[in-house]
């Protein structure tokens, strides 16, 4: 189970996560993202309450880096030291923007 809560303010969304992500809730965050990016120049998740992270997760913040490298900026705020580990065991705390 993955709550997802959006907060727009003009060209900036914050997406808000609290759950699992995984390969169940990965394509749903997927969607959500890819729905509402037309516009927005600055992503940020809020990742202060997942339970865990899997690759199909990874995966998905992936692909939501790489389009916004197109249109603006994406950055991962307020993570737990677990989310933070796995960022740092999987290498992704080289690729994404931590904060």
């Amino acid at each position: 189970m993955l709550n997802i809560g959006k907060t727009q303010n003009g060209q900036e969304l914050i997406v808000s996560l609290e759950g699992r992500l995984d390969t169940t809730t990965g394509p749903q965050l997927e969607t959500e993202v890819k729905e509402n990016l037309k516009g927005i120049e600055n992503l940020i998740f809020d990742m202060a309450n997942p339970e865990y992270i899997s690759s199909a997760g990874l995966r998905v913040l992936l692909s939501a880096q790489k389009l916004m490298n197109k249109q603006g900026e994406m950055v991962i705020r307020n993570s737990s030291e677990e989310v933070n580990e796995i960022f740092e065991v999987t290498g992704f705390s080289d690729i994404l923007t931590i904060e």
